[in-house]
């Protein structure tokens, strides 16, 4: 442990507090080990049980680790500092390819024009959570997608949604699967959550089918796939992954929680081929704010009744519902020509820059993923070196540990709003960052 910080407190949650605050203020970094328990009772003359009590809320903060014989260790990505935090500082004047983010040009939030409100009249407290406009479009679009749709609710967003199902059928501890290099939000809310990852490896089709086993072998009581447009490598399942993994999933005697996050759907590029019904319990999550906007934190969430009930209920004893008025905007604007155009747009668009970044750092050697979505993933021999050298050439990217667990080292670009005569510079300074020789410094 760092001799320039001291842990204080009298009590389990003020000596937590203080071993938060020197991770949120660095003095604690990834990796770092804490002193033993009776360590720290002797320094703050506290009983060890409450010391092991504020190591226990850490962990289940997700802040903290318990490793073997190697102690208590600050965690490689603390909940503490979201991972978003992880990234460099792109200087004035480069180009920033590292947001994640779709065009705001191709946004109809921003740019479409709607008609009057659905609703004839102000929503009441104890009425219907849900806008009956909202449930029927929604069951309709996902019964196209072979989703079941007999029972949704709404939630603020796609993380919203996972968070609800993740808390109303796991506790701090429980093993869940989730794919690695992945969703970099997706990972800081298992640590926040206090549940243990297991990494599950993906390639262009999806998780591996036989890592996706040794994570259920391994205990995970639940599962988290992105079904398409996977951020960061743009994986998508295909029909035959999809139909591997479903055959491994029912074959399962327990519980499994089958969690499916299809953020992208409209602006994906790519088909659906869902896992849902699968098992018992299961929840497919739909967001509308990415290829809609991402201020409109609105996503629908279909599964099987009692996991639908439970995040229904547990919505209800917090925020009360998803406001009416943006259900109905999201209707509006699923119903409405320029949006829908505007939304094809999109997809065509992303498409085309993924398509063409490939190929280019393909024709210079440069293996690159992105079979869908708003991303390409760029393995790398290091990523310190390959950043700094991108960026010396004036391009920002987003530095693969943001993301990783246990893969090796990548680099994530956003392709969103690529111009085509960016495309081959840009292709040729990925190129010199991996290959080249020279120094890497900005």
């Amino acid at each position: 442990m760092p001799v320039r910080y001291s842990i204080t407190g009298t009590g389990a949650e003020s000596i937590a507090a203080s071993v938060e605050e020197g991770i949120s203020d660095g003095a604690l970094a990834p990796g770092d080990a804490l002193p033993s328990i009776r360590e720290v009772a002797a320094q703050l003359g506290v009983n060890a049980n409450t010391v092991a009590a504020a190591y226990r809320l850490l962990r289940e903060r997700g802040a903290v680790e318990t490793a073997g014989r190697r102690g208590t260790r600050v965690r490689g990505r603390p909940a503490t500092t979201p991972r978003s935090l992880l990234g460099v500082a792109v200087p004035p004047g480069a180009r920033d390819l590292s947001t994640g983010n779709p065009d705001p040009a191709l946004l109809p939030i921003a740019t479409a024009q709607f008609g009057p409100a659905t609703a004839d009249k102000p929503l009441l407290y104890g009425q219907s959570a849900m806008s009956a406009a909202f449930a029927k479009h929604a069951r309709a679009e996902l019964g196209a997608d072979r989703v079941p749709a007999d029972y949704l609710t709404v939630t603020s967003g796609a993380l919203d949604g996972i968070e609800r199902v993740l808390a109303a059928h796991l506790r701090p501890g429980d093993r869940v699967a989730v794919e690695d290099p992945g969703w970099a939000n997706m990972l800081d809310l298992v640590a926040a959550l206090g549940l243990s990852p297991e990494p599950v490896k993906v390639d262009d089709e999806g998780p591996l089918v036989l890592s996706m086993a040794r994570a259920l072998r391994r205990g995970a009581q639940a599962v988290i796939v992105t079904t398409r447009a996977q951020n960061p490598t743009g994986a998508a399942l295909s029909k035959e992954r999809a139909a591997a993994l479903r055959s491994l999933l029912a074959a399962k005697t327990s519980d499994v929680l089958v969690v499916e996050d299809d953020h992208c759907a409209r602006i994906s590029g790519a088909p659906l081929h869902p896992l849902a019904g699968a098992t018992r319990r299961w929840a497919f999550v739909r967001s509308v704010s990415k290829a809609y906007g991402p201020d409109l934190r609105l996503a629908v969430l279909a599964g099987d009744r009692r996991t639908v009930e439970r995040v229904h209920g547990r919505l209800r004893l917090g925020p009360g519902w998803v406001s009416r008025l943006l259900q109905d905007l999201a209707v509006r604007m699923w119903t409405d020509e320029s949006a829908t155009d505007l939304v094809n747009t999109a997809r065509e668009r992303y498409t085309k820059n993924r398509e063409a970044l490939r190929a280019a750092l393909a024709e210079r050697d440069v293996a690159a993923h992105g079979r869908s979505g708003l991303n390409v993933w760029i393995p790398v021999p290091d990523e310190t070196v390959a950043i700094t050298r991108l960026l010396s050439a004036g391009w920002g990217a987003a530095p693969g540990t943001r993301f990783r667990m246990d893969t090796p080292p990548g680099m994530r670009i956003t392709i969103a709003d690529l111009k085509d005569d960016e495309i081959v510079p840009l292709a040729d300074a990925i190129a010199e960052a991996i290959h080249g020789t020279g120094p890497a410094s900005v």
